[in-house]
């Protein structure tokens, strides 16, 4: 005598694990995705995080293009120094001050325009710092072809 099973054939399964659906009470709820919804989180997700590390690669351009102007900058104000006239040998981290004379020359200068005085011949052009570099900086100036670029 051979026992038949009373469950309908075409509603059990020797494989349950490839059912859609939860084949025992206590089974997981599967339920079948909405893969449109899981790809358009996806690809919304992906979208901010590409374009948060686009805006901070681009900060870190504007930082990087900054500094490269000021260096250029301090390249170029210091060329203009040393072609000037100094009967002085500059010492590093002290201040000096650059002037122009009638001529249109430059001359760099020990004394301030203050310690000048009256007795001052020539137009003060900027008070200048010789770095370690050998690199002036610009402490403080009254001609336009020191002063720092609008943009920086």
């Amino acid at each position: 005598m051979s026992k038949e099973n009373p469950i309908d054939k075409d509603k059990i399964t020797e494989t349950p694990s490839t059912l859609e659906y939860a084949h025992t009470v206590g089974s997981a709820v599967v339920k079948p995705i909405d893969k449109g919804k899981v790809k358009g989180r996806a690809v919304s997700a992906m979208v901010d995080q590409t374009n948060r590390q686009l805006h901070q690669i681009h900060e870190q351009i504007n930082v990087l293009a900054k500094q490269a102007k000021a260096i250029r900058r301090r390249a170029e104000i210091s060329e203009q120094i040393y072609l000037s006239e100094m009967n002085f040998e500059p010492l590093i981290g002290h201040t000096y001050y650059l002037y122009q004379k009638e001529n249109l020359k430059f001359v760099l200068s020990m004394l301030s325009p203050e310690e000048w005085g009256r007795s001052l011949k020539y137009e003060f052009v900027a008070e200048v710092d010789l770095l370690s570099d050998h690199t002036w900086d610009i402490k403080r100036s009254n001609k336009d072809f020191f002063e720092e670029d609008e943009e920086s």
